[in-house]
């Protein structure tokens, strides 16, 4: 049986000369690395997202959490509750507004903050960068996220 020959694709359809192919692909290989350095603290990646907000300011609203990860309260919400099931942390609700569920570490929370310090040694040993270009790397990937947001939000506007 004879092979097809493929179409002239344009370079614009590359799957290499994708960006949006280049940070999936890259999140994947994150993703790789990340996984068992978590695993050793029992946490998963948003968990672990979660529990770096709560460890720079403790006592957020689950509002404010989901602003800072850009996550919606329905993949929030059952985040936090697994995180207060496994002790480390704890949901109330604001007494002057019973609308607001706040999100509190325990002992046990703030003292996993001293085991989490691994995680980001063991990734920037994976990825073999200076810390600098890693910063500006990051830098980069944020000013590219607010862009492409700013444009999705202009596009719902109109």
């Amino acid at each position: 049986m004879a092979k097809k020959k493929a179409a002239a694709v344009p370079e614009s359809l590359r799957l290499a000369n994708q960006i949006c192919f280049a940070v999936y692909s890259t999140e994947l290989a994150f993703n790789g690395i990340y996984k068992p350095l978590l695993d050793v603290i029992g946490l998963t990646y948003p968990q672990y997202l979660a529990m770096m907000v709560l460890w720079e300011r403790d006592d957020v609203a689950v509002k404010d959490i989901g602003a800072l990860l850009h996550l919606d309260s329905g993949t929030l919400t059952p985040l936090l509750k697994r995180l207060e099931s496994a002790g480390l942390v704890r949901r109330t609700r604001n007494p002057e507004d019973e609308r607001q569920v706040r999100i509190t570490l325990s002992d046990a929370g703030r003292a996993l903050q001293k085991k989490a310090e691994a995680v980001p040694i063991g990734v920037a040993g994976a990825c073999a960068i200076p810390w600098d270009e890693m910063a500006a790397i990051r830098d980069q990937l944020l000013a590219l996220r607010d862009r492409l947001n700013a444009a999705a939000a202009a596009r719902r506007i109109s």
